[in-house]
């Protein structure tokens, strides 16, 4: 069954290319995503499969494949939404919705898992167990599809759980991996803080927020200096100071978002605590009245150590002429709502380079210059294909 799956994905891997352009065409926002999500259903249409759709908090889709042979159900994850970027590449299949742009690769994802669910589809009679796919919406925009997916009850069973995701920082053909925990959490925060106006050249009858909110600027930052271990990972960004004014004027009120990351929940726990002491001495110091939003969005994800070993020595064993070279990734500080499957289920999400060919120092992920070599789409459909081959046993 594997060389037939194989040579069908190499058949099909031009269908790959083209539904991977169509949807860069057309790309929807988080949670607006109702064209991209009917595409995908349409594309089920008449398939002898069951569908589920608006799973969860949005547009999900869950697609069940089933075998004719007893087995294991595992679930394979895709997301499809799009970011707010003006796009800068000169590609032909140049975005036709202005100020959004597919610049995270989950065009290619759903590109790949399409192909690669209809000819497992075609193959279900000699497939062992369940196969679910998982068509995800909004992974960029928390609260996420993933943590809503997961909760929905409809993947209650599943064995096991994978996804995958383009990186430029490789060229197509290398497939990477991380071990336990590999993508930090994320938590957004906004701090108002209010406190009484007045003129510039009175300041003793007036409460400054402006210099409130630059001490917390400062004194965050030593949570990360003085109150983390210096041997974990946290990053705390001020992304917005919004104290536009008059010169000689002294603001009501000043706000501040941010960013915090880390690798752990522990770390988060220790960062939330301090940012919300903080906090509570700026009042005391400077006697405003503060209100923080602090929310936990994204957890950090950890992939299950003996099932990437799995499959690492899955993929190095693929006689696959696509799969060149399978590393090991550094962590990463960027976020992925993926990781609500694997804190639920045991599971790995792997890395395909994307890198375009010829090109040193590629744009990364978020860029408006965002591209990809689409070989790596098939790639992709191959790797996976393996892992889901590895169970049909």
């Amino acid at each position: 069954m594997k060389k037939r799956l194989m040579k069908m994905l190499e058949n099909r891997s031009a269908e790959m290319v083209d539904i991977r352009r169509y949807l860069h065409e057309n790309p929807e926002l988080s949670f607006q995503e109702e064209k991209t999500a009917q595409y995908i259903i349409d594309f089920y249409a008449g398939k002898d499969v069951e569908i589920q759709t608006n799973v969860g908090n949005g547009y999900g889709i869950i697609v069940t494949i089933k075998g004719s042979k007893p087995g294991k159900t595992i679930g394979l994850r895709a997301d499809f939404d799009a970011l707010p970027i003006v796009e800068e590449t000169d590609v032909p299949f140049k975005s036709k919705n202005p100020g959004v742009m597919h610049a995270c690769g989950h065009d290619g994802h759903t590109a790949y898992l399409l192909v690669l669910a209809d000819c497992l589809i075609q193959l279900k009679d000699e497939l062992s167990g369940t196969i679910k796919i998982i068509h995800q919406h909004a992974e960029e925009s928390p609260p996420g599809g993933a943590k809503s997916i997961v909760e929905s009850g409809l993947l209650d069973d599943l064995d096991a759980v994978y996804g995958v995701h383009l990186f430029p920082t490789h060229p197509a053909g290398v497939v990477g991996y991380r071990s336990g925990f590999a993508m930090a959490g994320r938590t957004y925060f906004k701090l108002v803080i209010n406190g009484k106006g007045g003129h510039g050249s009175s300041p003793h009858m007036a409460n400054d927020p402006i210099v409130a909110g630059a001490h917390f600027v400062t004194a965050i930052q030593t949570i990360i200096s003085r109150r983390l271990n210096p041997f974990d990972v946290g990053v705390i960004t001020i992304g917005s100071f919004d104290g536009k004014g008059a010169f000689n004027v002294i603001k009501d009120s000043v706000e501040l978002e941010g960013d915090v990351r880390y690798m752990t929940d522990e770390t988060q726990e220790l960062i939330e605590k301090e940012v919300r002491r903080i906090v509570k001495g700026l009042g005391e110091e400077f006697g405003v009245n503060c209100e923080l939003d602090y929310v936990a969005d994204y957890p950090p994800l950890y992939n299950n150590p003996e099932i990437v070993a799995e499959v690492v020595e899955i993929l190095r064993q693929s006689e696959e002429k696509e799969i060149k070279e399978v590393v090991e990734f550094q962590k990463f500080s960027g976020s992925e709502d993926f990781a609500y499957y694997v804190k639920r289920f045991p599971g790995t999400f792997i890395y395909v380079g994307s890198a375009p060919k010829g090109v040193e120092n590629a744009y990364f992920n978020h860029h408006p210059k965002w591209d990809v070599d689409e070989d790596a789409l098939l790639v992709a459909a191959k790797a996976v294909a393996e892992i889901v081959c590895s169970y049909n046993k």
